[in-house]
């Protein structure tokens, strides 16, 4: 495959993108893919289609197969799902932690086989599910827990999804945006605005990015409760409510990162395992409720600011098949 053959997204700027060729080639051992979808992560592509990566995480914020740097020029994204081409795996649908492009070569390991119950236009979540099953580790919730989860964006709605699973959890997810009370409905959840959410809860989940989040956090937390902080800021300085009740009430604070794998499941789990598993979460319906639009590949560069910069936008897929 010539370079002419394929295409790749790249950001050039600040809020600035647009398609370049792609030079594929297949080496020994890997497998060639033809994409068929592609899954914009809103909150981190947005901090990079700003420039807001900090310079002191440009080697910790690459994607697995990231071209160019921060700050730009920049080919960034890790949610693709396509067909093998060739091989003895030819046809089958993979997922890949790959940016955005219409055809790309990679590792055969790279490459994780969706399974048959799981259509290939959700897979485009197994990404974000990763993030969210990673933090249900960090966050220790138990049978019977009380969970609140501020920031019903995909990786907060995908957290309380799977809390809710667990036998005799109550789970609120809390957002200032009340529309949002209907997604929490599909996902199995409860839903409350900033005002309105109970307190004393035994695990609070921070995921909405935003300094009256974290203090709402702190508010909701009840006695030695755990608070896991899932948002990535970028570059920005946040504030922490650590006077009041915090010290009385012994919170204890974890930095939740999809990049490492926790301790307490290190010694069993490898990425790949982890990756295969949440594929394997991605069975049920109902999650197709966060995709929240869909555009073709080609209009990605004039589209990709605005998808960006809309509030409503949850996963929004990119489709090849035109």
């Amino acid at each position: 495959m010539s370079a002419t053959d394929a295409q790749a997204f790249w950001i050039t700027a600040p809020e600035r993108a647009e398609l370049r060729p792609a030079d594929v080639q297949r080496g020994n051992h890997e497998v060639l893919v033809k994409t068929l979808f592609t899954g914009i992560s809103r909150g981190t592509e947005r901090l990079v289609f700003h420039g807001n990566v900090p310079s002191t995480e440009h080697q910790t914020m690459r994607a697995p197969f990231q071209e160019g740097a921060f700050t730009f020029p920049v080919k960034y994204g890790y949610s693709a799902v396509g067909k093998v081409q060739g091989g003895p795996r030819d046809g089958k649908t993979v997922f890949a932690l790959f940016p955005h492009q219409t055809h790309f070569a990679i590792p055969e390991a790279a490459a994780l086989t969706v399974p048959d119950a799981v259509p290939a236009n959700r897979a485009v979540l197994a990404a974000n599910m990763e993030t969210a099953l990673t933090i249900l580790w960090d966050a220790g919730i138990g049978p019977g827990d009380k969970v609140a989860v501020i920031g019903s964006g995909v990786v907060g709605a995908l957290v309380g999804y799977l809390a809710g699973r667990i036998p005799g959890t109550e789970v609120t997810l809390i957002d200032i945006d009340e529309t949002r009370a209907s997604l929490a409905a599909k996902l199995g959840c409860s839903f409350a605005t900033p005002d309105d959410a109970d307190g004393d809860a035994d695990v609070v989940v921070h995921a909405s990015a935003s300094d009256a989040g974290f203090a709402k956090a702190i508010a909701l937390a009840g006695m030695e409760a755990t608070i896991v902080e899932a948002s990535w800021y970028g570059a920005r300085t946040t504030q922490a409510p650590l006077g009041g009740p915090f010290h009385q009430r012994r919170l204890k604070i974890i930095a939740s990162q999809v990049g490492r794998i926790p301790a307490h499941h290190a010694a069993r789990w490898d990425y790949g395992r982890r990756m295969r598993k949440a594929l394997d979460l991605l069975v049920d319906e109902q999650l197709d409720a966060l995709i929240s639009g869909e555009s073709e590949f080609l209009a990605l560069p004039d589209q990709y600011g605005s998808i960006l910069a809309d509030p409503a936008t949850l996963c929004h897929r990119i489709s090849y098949q035109a």
